[in-house]
């Protein structure tokens, strides 16, 4: 397929869960503590509500949640012709390989929806009742890679898997990972950017799912959720969706960046490669900036010792994804180079522009090279495909 001349694969496309996703594929064992997928007759639902009956939201959100879903309607109400032909079909494998072929998407990285916020809960370590035990939080999470495996069942040499990992016991996040890389072909796993018992991700606690990724030569990547129980990357601005979300999306994977890149995690681990998705772009020039500042001019070099600036640990491993519509990106380009950005649609999410979002990335001022580089290449190397 060539797409305006160009070979496409969208790094972050995501699907949309059955609502009896963790009722049907969780382990009997732990089927009392399964998320429900909510089934409110609302446009590409995607609420969820977590074990126990815990309302996936932090308690600040909940008020306002009526207005969140107010406004999204409205916003979503004039595109929702474009997504009939997946909601007539569940949202299933099928309906995914033809919103590929409407957007022009050559392959595709798969991402959760529901799957999104059933990890936003502390550890019962740190958390008590109010956290989720590991067991359980790792039965979710091999529930939903389960079932993402027979999803992909139509196509698999277009439909890629990003295995959703719980961190919450170091030991089994490592096992699940290999099961999904040597059992299912995943060719990644995606965390939450919020910290869990309070541990950032430099900590070398996690040191052992870190180089399991490494040997398996798998990246990691970090995504943003909602409004969960672990940190506030919205910083608490719940009253109003827009301002909650123009933070939380790009602060969360901002953080784990931070940690990767400036933390140590890639001096450890320099072949272990990284993706901050959903995120925007444009923030990188800054935030590295300043990274490399605090390392080299200000206290940094006092209290790790890295073998070069956090951007050119940045430059050498990581990738962060561009939005169809991010006119600022070319400021990218101009400081970082074009090697470590990725193209992503975000279907079928409220803010995806499908299906015209190569259409759109298409119209931004970067040469035919970078397009090439932001649609297929810097993708290609960032999930090890040919």
């Amino acid at each position: 397929m060539s797409n305006h001349g160009f070979k496409v694969i969208d790094s972050d496309m995501h699907i949309i869960e059955p609502a009896d996703l963790w009722q049907r594929y969780i382990d009997p064992e732990f089927k009392a503590g399964a998320p429900i997928g909510d089934t409110a007759p609302f446009p590409r639902n995607i609420g969820v509500n977590l074990p126990f009956g815990m309302p996936a939201q932090h308690p600040g959100v909940q008020p306002h949640m009526a207005n969140w879903w107010r406004a999204l309607g409205k916003h979503m109400a004039p595109v929702e012709h474009e997504y009939e032909f997946a909601a007539r079909r569940g949202f299933d494998g099928v309906s995914q390989l033809e919103a590929m072929d409407r957007e022009g998407i050559d392959v595709a990285f798969l991402y959760p929806s529901r799957g999104l916020f059933v990890l936003g809960v502390d550890s019962s370590e740190t958390a008590g009742s109010r956290g989720i035990e590991p067991a359980l939080a790792a039965a979710i999470a091999r529930a939903y890679n389960d079932w993402l495996y027979e999803f992909m069942a139509p196509d698999r040499k277009r439909m890629y898997g990003a295995a959703m990992i719980a961190p919450h016991e170091v030991k089994a996040a490592v096992a699940e990972t290999r099961r999904c890389v040597e059992n299912y072909g995943f060719k990644a796993i995606f965390l939450l950017p919020g910290q869990v018992n309070r541990r950032p991700w430099h900590d070398p606690h996690y040191d052992p799912l870190w180089a399991e990724c490494e040997q398996l030569g798998i990246p990691v990547v970090f995504h943003g959720g909602g409004p969960d129980y672990l940190n506030d990357f919205g910083q608490g601005l719940y009253d109003k969706l827009m301002l909650w979300h123009t933070f939380s999306h790009s602060l969360g994977p901002m953080a784990a960046l931070v940690s990767f890149a400036g933390g140590g995690v890639l001096e450890r681990f320099p072949k272990l490669r990284a993706g901050f998705l959903e995120a925007n772009c444009s923030w990188a020039p800054w935030l590295l900036a300043r990274l490399d500042d605090h390392y080299e001019e200000y206290i940094g070099r006092f209290e790790v010792k890295l073998s070069k600036l956090p951007s050119e640990h940045f430059r050498d491993n990581c990738y962060v994804s561009i939005e169809a519509d991010e006119k600022p990106a070319g400021m990218v380009v101009d400081y970082l180079g074009d090697d470590n950005v990725v193209f992503s649609t975000d279907y079928p999410h409220p803010d995806s522009k499908f299906p015209h979002a190569v259409e759109k990335f298409l119209t931004l001022s970067l040469s035919d090279q970078t397009r090439r580089k932001f649609l297929w290449d810097n993708c290609a190397r960032l999930y090890d495909i040919d």
